[in-house]
């Protein structure tokens, strides 16, 4: 089968590669629809992610596609089945995916919008629900809210309940896009007064899910309210920065770290239950949807990888097969 392989920093290759065999409680996906995420990127650069990488690694992280096979002890899948989910070397004609980390795709879904779900899904409900704890009527600010995962924390913010919701974009085309995912209130973090404004619409923002960190996260302190909460998802603005230790004590914040990376498969089966308990009715129904900002056919994804390291996109970018 084919599959897209580092063969060097920065050169991706589509090569000839073994199938893989299901293991017990996996099953085999034949893959239709990929979505490309930061750590993609990342890895192709050269560097790891996590305990991934270098050359030879098989890249991808999220696919939708139909189950082929079924692994020993595996119930409540059927060949045939359409499937969505994340995976390691998930850009592949085949994948192996834990069955217990396989979402359905709803009904009315095609695979390209299918693909572009399951990561921003389970990261954005880990962020918000379990390790934020959003109560309804409380204020959310979403940092880096124009990427896919960002997007569809404004979306799950406001279907959870959420008072005031706020996004944040330095272009100021995707700022103007928020509002259609949710936001009431779109601020760009290279305005030195964005914090105070965030934190003047709101009187203290409740709960924060910071994807930039770096530099705004000495404005995250500040906008946030007393008692409030940031969850840290991302850090491609900077893995470092300035911490006001007695600021964070003033406010008695709680500040929360959340990576996939160091998650074990029992963890990501957990979130991949909470997911579909809270938010299925409204997928299918729907409600939680992400934009692709464009497709690429599977022997263009260098070229994809180019678009998401332009940093043009709004939404989520996709593979074809």
């Amino acid at each position: 089968m084919k599959a897209a392989v580092l063969a060097a920093p920065r050169r991706v290759v589509v090569e000839e590669v073994a199938p893989p065999e299901p293991g017990p409680g996996e099953v085999l996906v034949r893959v239709r629809a990929c979505g490309l995420n930061r750590a993609d990127v990342i890895m192709a650069s050269g560097a790891m992610h996590g305990a991934r990488g270098g050359p030879g690694a098989r890249l991808g992280l999220e696919c939708a596609g139909e189950v082929a096979a079924l692994g020993a002890g595996v119930t409540g899948l059927s060949v045939g089945d359409r499937v969505m989910g994340g995976t390691s070397g998930a850009f592949a004609e085949q994948v192996a995916l834990v069955a217990a980390q396989a979402y359905p795709i709803p009904d009315g879904l095609d695979f390209a919008a299918a693909a572009t779900l399951p990561i921003a899904l389970q990261t954005m409900h880990d962020a918000i629900v379990t390790n934020g704890g959003l109560q309804p009527g409380e204020s959310v600010l979403i940092q880096g809210a124009s990427s896919g995962v960002g997007l569809m924390g404004l979306q799950i913010a406001r279907l959870l309940g959420a008072g005031t919701v706020i996004g944040t974009s330095t272009h100021p085309e995707r700022r103007a896009r928020l509002g259609a995912f949710g936001a009431d209130l779109a601020l760009d973090t290279a305005d030195p007064g964005w914090a105070e404004a965030a934190h003047a619409a709101t009187g203290g923002v409740d709960l924060i899910i910071d994807q930039v960190s770096g530099g705004v996260f000495e404005g995250c302190m500040r906008t946030a309210a007393v008692r409030g909460r940031i969850v840290n998802v991302g850090r491609l603005g900077g893995q470092t920065g300035p911490f006001d230790f007695d600021l964070h004590a003033l406010k008695r914040l709680r500040y929360i770290g959340v990576t996939f990376r160091t998650r074990t498969p029992t963890e990501v089966a957990e979130i991949v239950r909470r997911t579909r308990a809270d938010l299925w009715p409204a997928l299918e129904a729907g409600q939680l949807r992400l934009p692709v900002d464009r497709s690429f056919a599977f022997a263009e994804v260098s070229d994809a990888l180019d678009h998401m390291r332009a940093n043009r996109h709004f939404g989520k970018i996709v593979l074809t097969l």
